[in-house]
């Protein structure tokens, strides 16, 4: 299989992300979104990016523009008809990807392969949404995407071997390094992830620790880049509590119970880096 047009639904951090991976792989990208100013600021963001790279010396301009000039953007599903292969990175909410799966599935082309970003919905649900189970794979970028090596592909009960072969294989023209996860909610990285935050957020919940100790000692005593509080607030605390709802949801553990307080910042729109408040301030 052939893969020439590349398809990406969502604009924003992960799905600009894509978009950005598949364009420096000499790819033709279509970047869709439900309106132009998320088509726009996400492609004004790739720019900025990529012309950080010529500034340090990683890229000619030459080549920027190149990359660019790949980049198509859209707010209309049809505009995908074309794609080789479509990739989604939607928000974490399942009504919303299983309406586009289904559209897609009218959109594509029968051999066209849809894969979804999704963090921890089930691959075998997403798939049945479409008469091309076969053809329906995640692939599970990490953020940022530009800068993590990590794919996660992840087949669904019906997910065919070629589906799974022919993204593999894209996950390492993109220079990434795949990881195959078998289906199960959170897959391997959000299962072992998420209920490390949420236990922080308890941390913090229950007065073990401020956010500030909290995070050093992740950071210092486990050598972690980052803390699992600023961490949430990059991935985003909706996201979060999506993926601790799936978990609850899928295995019915109490160990994988949402903090309250997630659960309250959430529900007051402090939602981490991208609304300028979560459990710091931006």
């Amino acid at each position: 299989m052939t893969i020439k047009i590349f398809g990406v639904i969502g604009a924003g951090q992960m799905g600009g992300g894509i978009a950005q991976v598949a364009a420096m792989s000499g790819l033709d990208v279509i970047m869709n979104d439900i309106k132009a100013e998320f088509v726009e600021k996400g492609f004004e963001s790739i720019s900025k990016i990529l012309s950080r790279g010529v500034e340090k010396g990683k890229m000619s301009e030459d080549d920027r523009r190149a990359i660019l000039g790949r980049i198509k953007t859209s707010v209309s599903l049809a505009d995908l008809a074309p794609a080789d292969y479509v990739v989604e990175a939607a928000t974490e909410n399942e009504k919303i990807k299983y309406q586009l799966f289904k559209d897609l599935d009218d959109i594509c082309s029968d051999p066209v392969i849809l894969a979804t970003n999704t963090s921890s919905i089930p691959i075998g649900r997403i798939a049945a949404q479409t008469r091309r189970p076969d053809k329906v794979i995640g692939m599970h970028f990490m953020n940022p995407v530009p800068v993590m090596k990590l794919v996660e592909v992840i087949p669904g009960i019906a997910t065919s071997d070629e589906t799974f072969q022919v993204t593999w294989e894209l996950a390492e023209k993109f220079g990434k390094t795949p990881a195959k996860a078998n289906d199960y909610p959170g897959f391997i990285a959000n299962r072992i992830l998420l209920p490390m935050i949420n236990e922080a957020v308890y941390c913090l919940y229950n007065g073990v620790g401020s956010r500030e100790d909290i995070d050093t000692v992740m950071k210092l005593g486990m050598n972690h880049p980052m803390g699992p509080l600023a961490l949430a607030d990059l991935i985003g605390l909706d996201t979060c509590l999506a993926i601790m709802e799936t978990l609850y949801d899928g295995f019915k553990d109490s160990k994988y119970r949402p903090c309250p307080l997630l659960r309250k910042y959430v529900e007051a729109g402090w939602l981490g880096r991208k609304t300028g408040k979560g459990f710091y301030d931006y």
